[in-house]
């Protein structure tokens, strides 16, 4: 039973961490960063903190809202999240510092590095999800609020990263008056980063075998 686990932990930690590398390539593609970043992004700008640590604090107010959602509801196992969040916004830094020694800086390469960007997100959430053990906070915030209002986890996704956006945008001219931290990478990423998971989980052999881990 324990190698069950740590099998199942350990593809769901390596999801969370191409995740983050996924993450770090579409914001160092300079045309925005994906919406779950998007707000923690626009603040890394304005504030001395880093990206992975804005996002680190956001998490710790995704799981609160998940705690106060659920309430009983509320198992604890998904505490664990909390761990998650560390590794995954360490990991954030990590990415955007392994990725400081390249520049995209003309149009083609940018594309190049975003659309990479949103293959490679979109690979780590497949395998992320697959284990069904855990989910990021963002990701465990949107089954809460599906689960509460009774809507479709999809449906409330979509609403969630666009307020996140809509949220970034105000900031945005609040602190310059005009639109920073958030562009065409923002949008592609919201539309695009979706169906290469659903490709991803239609042909990618590996995943039948991590989600047979049993």
């Amino acid at each position: 039973m324990m190698n069950v686990y740590f099998k199942k932990y350990f593809w769901f930690i390596a999801g969370v961490i191409i995740n983050s590398f996924g993450i770090a390539l579409i914001t160092k593609a300079n045309m925005g960063t994906s919406p779950i970043t998007s707000v923690a992004y626009v603040l890394s700008l304005k504030f001395p903190l880093t990206l992975g640590q804005f996002s680190f604090l956001m998490n710790l107010v995704f799981i609160l809202l998940q705690i106060i959602l659920l309430r009983r509801n509320f198992k604890p196992l998904q505490l664990l999240q909390l761990v998650v969040n560390i590794i995954f916004s360490y990991c954030i830094d990590l990415s955007m510092s392994l990725l400081s020694v390249f520049h995209f800086d003309n149009l083609i390469s940018q594309i190049i590095a975003l659309l990479l960007g949103c293959i490679v997100l979109g690979l780590g959430i497949s395998i992320e999800v697959a284990p069904d053990v855990l989910m990021v906070p963002g990701e465990g915030l949107v089954r809460a609020i599906s689960t509460v209002a009774n809507k479709r986890f999809g449906t409330v996704k979509v609403v969630f990263d666009t307020t996140l956006v809509i949220i970034a945008v105000i900031m945005s001219f609040i602190f310059w008056g005009r639109l920073n931290g958030l562009g065409l990478g923002t949008i592609v990423s919201a539309l695009f980063v979706g169906h290469v998971v659903n490709f991803i989980n239609r042909r990618f052999p590996l995943l039948p075998h991590i989600r047979s881990i049993a």
